[in-house]
């Protein structure tokens, strides 16, 4: 049997950290709120046979994410036995915790992703994000990136554009 590469042969981990991925509509308050992930219910429907560990880091949107948060997914990744991780973050400040992420400098691979249509809500985007950021985790080399809506971005060369609702590269900072 070939040798493969360490983090090949270990599964993945999932950090969640909220975002509008996990909402859900609140019919009694009329608004979109946290009461738990939506991740083990995804990776069933969508027969996922990848080797994924599920953590539920914290259930916030991320315009309400500070530093202590961003620490938190910090410690996080770097305690991963898992050398592969994928984030779900809220597409707001999901640049800021890439940063965080990148500038740790940690030898493992992670994705952070999310949706802009809570995936609990007809035509959301959180399947296609999920699976995508799964794809490439696998494949990407060690370093921090961005899989949003087909596209991958390391993360020091991407922001969000908010006049059109989409993540586009930028020059490297």
């Amino acid at each position: 049997m070939p040798e493969t590469d360490s983090q090949e042969s270990e599964g993945i981990r999932i950090v969640v950290t909220g975002g509008t991925f996990d909402k859900q509509y609140d019919e009694i308050r009329g608004e979109l709120t946290f009461a738990h992930s939506h991740l083990p219910e995804i990776l069933r429907y969508t027969r996922c046979t990848v080797p994924i560990s599920i953590e539920v880091n914290q259930l916030i949107d991320s315009l309400q994410m500070q530093d202590e948060g961003r620490e938190k997914i910090r410690l996080s990744c770097a305690a991963a036995p898992e050398g592969r991780l994928v984030v779900t973050h809220g597409t707001d400040t999901m640049t800021v915790t890439a940063r965080v992420l990148g500038e740790a400098v940690l030898a493992k691979t992670i994705v952070l992703t999310g949706a802009m249509v809570p995936y609990a809500v007809a035509g959301s985007d959180a399947l296609f994000n999920l699976g995508f950021a799964i794809a490439a985790v696998q494949t990407l080399p060690q370093g921090v990136y961005i899989a949003m809506n087909g596209r991958i971005f390391p993360w020091n060369r991407v922001r969000k554009n908010r006049e059109r609702g989409v993540f586009e590269s930028v020059a490297e900072e």
